[in-house]
């Protein structure tokens, strides 16, 4: 009975993954957006520090020009350091969401197995009722049957036994 039980637990288990292929995807496409967004603010930090070394002036020296464009730059990198903390919150988020999922899904799932686990109990325990109701019923059917042998045996001995006072007489 219990590799029964342990056979049903398994299917129950191995039929519900999580349908998380959607929310995978989005997740991998988010991360990818950071990562992107990443490469992108160490090109512009490479080109800030070729800005910082750039001097265009007269006797080596640095313009106005020069210093303007390491701003730009670095306004870029701020810029590009914003997206990356908006990205960056919303891949929490759809980890955070994820989790809830797992977590609801986990729930759900852990009630439906203690439904399963009654639902056993209670058949088992009807079961066990039921073996008892035949062991009973095959005592009486026992009993029913010494005392209808003994009886068909006392029967024959008695017709027996007329047949010789019969004889007799």
């Amino acid at each position: 009975m219990n590799y029964k039980v342990f056979f049903f637990f398994a299917i129950v288990l191995l039929s519900y993954q999580p349908l998380l292929a959607q929310d995978t995807l989005a997740y991998e496409v988010q991360r990818q957006r950071v990562n992107s967004l990443l490469e992108q603010r160490s090109a512009r930090f490479g080109q800030f520090d070729q800005s910082l070394k750039a001097r265009t002036g007269i006797f080596g020296l640095k313009t106005k020009k020069d210093m303007q464009a390491s701003i730009d730059i670095l306004k870029e990198i701020v810029r590009t350091d914003n997206n990356i903390f908006k990205e960056t919150k919303v891949l929490l988020d759809y980890k955070d969401m994820e989790k809830t999922f797992i977590s609801s899904e986990a729930q759900q799932s852990t009630k439906r197995i203690n439904g399963y686990i009654s639902t056993i109990s209670k058949l088992e325990k009807k079961q066990e009722e039921q073996l008892l109701k035949i062991q009973q019923l095959q005592q009486t059917s026992s009993r029913y049957l010494v005392v209808s042998l003994f009886s068909i045996l006392l029967v024959i001995v008695l017709v027996l036994f007329l047949i010789k006072n019969r004889k007799r007489s």
